[in-house]
């Protein structure tokens, strides 16, 4: 994918950017409905920790095929301190800044694959992939 699919994460305007991005991306796949919703939610989860815990990094979005599978890849990268104990910050109600420590377990339960690669001093690197779920005939009607 060409460098549109990459934004810099700095403020809370680039948080909606990145959200409608994601979802605009997920809607072309196929993505429906909640699913829509789903992928934006974890998408402005993640930048919004970009921008309270590291002050600026980028997202990059792209658009996967396996098979007969299809879905998007979200990345989400900072220069920021890292996390220290990454378990720990995974955990629901675990936050560093008194909020409700939803984000990255939130964003994690969301999401079909969730990857976390941290380290303190060195910045964090999140990994999120979602994939398209077949509909079966009669379901939904």
């Amino acid at each position: 994918m060409g460098d549109d699919d990459r934004l810099p994460i700095v403020s809370e305007h680039d948080i909606l950017t990145a959200r409608q991005r994601g979802r605009e991306l997920a809607e072309q796949i196929g993505f429906t409905g909640s699913d829509l919703t789903v992928v934006a939610t974890a998408i402005s989860e993640i930048a919004r920790n970009i921008v309270e815990y590291a002050g600026r990094g980028e997202m990059e979005f792209e658009l996967i095929r396996e098979r007969a599978h299809r879905g998007i890849v979200v990345i989400a990268r900072d220069q920021g301190p890292g996390i220290p104990d990454v378990a720990q910050a995974l955990q629901d109600g675990y936050s560093t800044n008194r909020s409700l420590g939803l984000g990255l377990p939130g964003a994690r339960r969301l999401m079909d694959e969730f990857e976390i690669d941290s380290r303190p001093g060195a910045g964090t690197t999140v990994t999120m992939k979602k994939w398209v779920q077949k509909r079966s005939a009669g379901v939904g009607r």
